[in-house]
């Protein structure tokens, strides 16, 4: 098993797409952090509370939940590259024994995801830290809990990463799978917040759970007041921690279920 998982860190290390997510985690967390700090919350379109409040503290570090679509695609690539490209035949050939080779694979990108949402998150502190100091502003959190707000969403990184090998190795066409997964998390559920009625299915998606696990309220109460329609309640942090766990658990059963149990072709 563990030479499978150095295999696997190998194959990852031998290609640009491990520094391209790495540089996108800094981008995202410290430039994303940094443009919305200088110019204020208070001057966002629609605007949000400033970042001398609670909500408004809470506002800018929840949005970055949004960018989990970056991680996805990822894992996606990291599952359907090896259809595409024809070197899943060659792989399983030297490890008959499928699931071991998804579980080195679920590991790999395990770590690669914890590592992707260490950076987003750091930089973002940094970046919120220092323009908060330059501006002379006083944040509407304790330091402890900002970075206590952004640990969470460096681990529920780790989870859609693993989101996505499932749906990768679920779709394996790789197009159609990152159509679905961009797609999906990047509009998808947000348009789902604009439908009376099923809007009430938000809270236990993923995206509804890692807004519980930050705390972040600011997007659905704001669709909910626009639309006129019942306000959504999400659920409280711990149970949006559990059910993020619960799919990255069904995304490795599925990842390594759909990899045993169809041909390779």
């Amino acid at each position: 098993m563990n030479h499978l998982i150095k295999a696997e860190f190998r194959r990852l290390l031998a290609t640009r797409m491990w520094r391209g997510l790495l540089l996108a985690a800094a981008l995202l967390g410290g430039g994303m952090m940094s443009a919305m700090a200088l110019v204020g919350p208070e001057n966002f379109t629609p605007p949000m509370p400033g970042m001398d409040t609670e909500t408004g503290v809470r506002s800018i570090l929840g949005i970055l939940g949004y960018t989990a679509f970056v991680p996805a695609a990822a894992g996606t690539l990291a599952v359907t590259s090896e259809y595409r490209h024809r070197t899943a035949a060659v792989t399983f050939l030297f490890a008959p024994r499928r699931w071991q080779v998804v579980a080195a694979k679920l590991a790999t990108y395990g770590v690669a995801g914890l590592a992707y949402g260490l950076i987003l998150a750091g930089t973002a502190a940094a970046a919120l830290f220092t323009v908060a100091a330059a501006r002379g502003d006083s944040l509407g959190l304790p330091p402890g809990t900002v970075l206590a707000l952004l640990a969470r969403i460096g681990l529920a990184m780790v989870v859609y990463l693993l989101l996505g090998v499932g749906v990768g190795a679920l779709v394996r066409n790789q197009v159609v799978a990152l159509c679905l997964v961009i797609g999906y998390l990047y509009m998808g559920e947000a348009l789902l917040m604009m439908i009376p009625g099923v809007n009430v299915l938000y809270p236990v998606l993923p995206g509804g759970a890692t807004a519980a696990l930050t705390d972040f309220t600011y997007l659905a109460d704001a669709m909910s007041q626009e639309l006129g329609s019942t306000a959504v309640h999400l659920l409280p942090p711990a149970a949006g921690a559990l059910l993020l766990t619960a799919y990255a658990l069904a995304a490795t059963l599925i990842a390594v279920v759909s990899s045993v149990r169809r041909d390779i072709t």
